[in-house]
């Protein structure tokens, strides 16, 4: 095979991505991939990792404010925010040089260019044109598009990247201010983690829902405790608010807003309200970045700018060309596309032969999902509602954390869990949680839903002690009225 020609080309170095290209390379493959920004994507250089290295320097913040109960006397500590983002910026930049370093190990080819796929087919392969430093042509027998998202920048909000900015803005390595007074647009998991993150700095946050409820998708009352500890770190929610206008004054921004209940056609004639502030942030929706890599010209599908996709293999309209991650418009997870990657390279390889891969399918049963506000919260599976809906006769258990021993020593008395199970078979039908290291706990209850473990077989687990962990064994105990720890109703067989 001739220098530029390879089995795969990869467009895109997200999770999806660079986990692709790994994969790819481990099954003997000859790899390209191709980034026109930075290894890692939106998840590591934007998204996922930089709030997270912040959230662990607000997480501490709290504790330090609660030191005192523990006897350590901490009586004159200061906040630097700018320090705080020099630690993320050396936490990004550490892991995309570790994905680098990787690629390289395993003889990818990296490409640091914009790619588009400018013809070709299956049978004579595809040809990709790279616009970099250096521009060049490669040819490939099978593609996979993994561009990814980025926000959505919606025209009434005026986003100007000065005042009222994006996740990616406030997310620059240089952005280094914390305002007095943030607004935020959008009561979602990436709202609600920022309002964490900058409420634990000092900043008065008010946050803006067009929604009934902050968090939508969660249970309720898991929502009910996070909007206790937000109303007691002063964050302020307002929801059923539709945002008509967000305005950058030069000394700060307003956002006129009207109920969520007025009808489109009333709008103009609508009570208003002014909400104001120094900064404005907008966490509404992502838009697929597809633009411009050849869609057209090949005729593969899509719609508003989401790639279509065969939800079992991954492949586009096209023959040989797959998608995955964000720009598919399905669940837009960091693992979600980890999981895709490897269906799609099993599916491209296993489709040119000579290689040890298989064709496999999607499989969308048990998807997890962590937010990272103070506290943590994860779930997986079916929420009450929805189990309900959809015919279950729901058997549910709760425990709370402040009758964990371990929850208790540690100071982490705040939340619950609740595990849902059918009642005729005791499989598990979900779970949610909001506490302390919740977003490692969901990961038990997803591992046997996976594998269609009942109820019984977490309780019959013996769990360690004195352990976090119990928390999901006592859950699990409480559902059939087993749990030691709390009153409950008798067992259920």
């Amino acid at each position: 095979m001739s220098e530029n020609q390879y089995d795969l080309a990869i467009i895109g170095a997200g999770p999806g991505g660079y986990h692709a290209a790994i994969r790819a390379a481990q099954y003997g493959a000859k790899v390209a991939l191709i980034e026109k920004d930075k290894l890692g994507g939106t998840c590591l250089n934007r998204g996922c990792i930089p709030t997270k290295a912040l959230y662990a320097s607000a997480h501490l913040i709290e504790k330090i404010r609660e030191a005192d109960e523990f006897g350590v006397k901490i009586s004159d500590y200061k906040l630097s925010f700018s320090k705080a983002v020099e630690r993320k910026n050396q936490v990004v930049q550490e892991l995309v040089d570790g994905i680098g370093a990787l690629e390289r190990s395993w003889k990818n080819d990296i490409y640091n260019g914009f790619g588009k796929i400018i013809g070709g087919d299956t049978e004579v392969g595809f040809e990709i044109s790279i616009e970099g430093e250096e521009n060049t042509t490669i040819k490939v027998k099978r593609v996979i598009i993994a561009t990814g998202s980025y926000p959505a920048l919606i025209p009434a909000f005026n986003i100007d990247h000065e005042r009222i900015l994006t996740s990616d803005d406030i997310l620059d390595p240089n952005f280094k201010t914390v305002p007095e007074r943030l607004m935020i647009i959008g009561a979602g998991v990436i709202g609600c983690e920022f309002a964490n993150i900058f409420a634990s700095f000092g900043s008065r946050v008010t946050m803006l829902e067009y929604l009934s409820s902050p968090i939508a998708t969660e249970e309720p009352m898991i929502v009910k405790v996070l909007q206790k500890k937000f109303q007691s770190n002063g964050i302020e929610i307002h929801t059923s608010q539709n945002v008509l206008s967000v305005e950058n004054t030069g000394k700060g921004v307003k956002a006129t807003t009207c109920s969520a209940d007025v009808p489109r056609d009333q709008i103009e004639s609508a009570e208003t309200q002014l909400f104001e502030a120094d900064l404005c942030l907008v966490s509404i929706g992502r838009a697929k970045e597809s633009k411009n890599i050849g869609l057209e010209e090949l005729g593969i599908k899509s719609e508003r700018g989401a790639i279509k996709v065969n939800p079992d293999t991954l492949e586009t309209s096209v023959s040989g060309i797959y998608a995955i991650g964000d720009v598919t418009g399905g669940i837009m997870l960091a693992h979600v596309a980890y999981h895709e990657a490897d269906v799609s390279v099993a599916n491209c390889l296993a489709s040119i032969g000579g290689f040890p891969a298989e064709k496999t399918k999607t499989d969308y049963t048990v998807v997890p999902a962590t937010i990272f506000t103070s506290p943590n919260i994860g779930s997986v599976g079916y929420r009450r509602k929805v189990a309900k809906n959809l015919g279950f006769d729901v058997l549910m258990g709760q425990f709370p954390y402040q009758s964990l021993s371990k929850a208790k020593c540690m100071g982490e008395e705040e939340g619950f869990i609740m595990v849902l199970a059918d009642k005729t078979t005791h499989k598990i039908l979900g779970a949610s949680c909001i506490g302390a290291e919740a977003s490692e706990l969901i990961a038990e209850i997803a591992l046997a839903m996976q594998h269609g473990l009942t109820i019984h077989d977490i309780t019959e687990t013996i769990h360690s002690h004195p352990t976090i962990s119990e928390l999901v064994l006592e859950g699990c105990e409480a559902v059939v009225g087993k749990s030691i720890h709390k009153k409950g109703r008798p067992i259920h067989h």
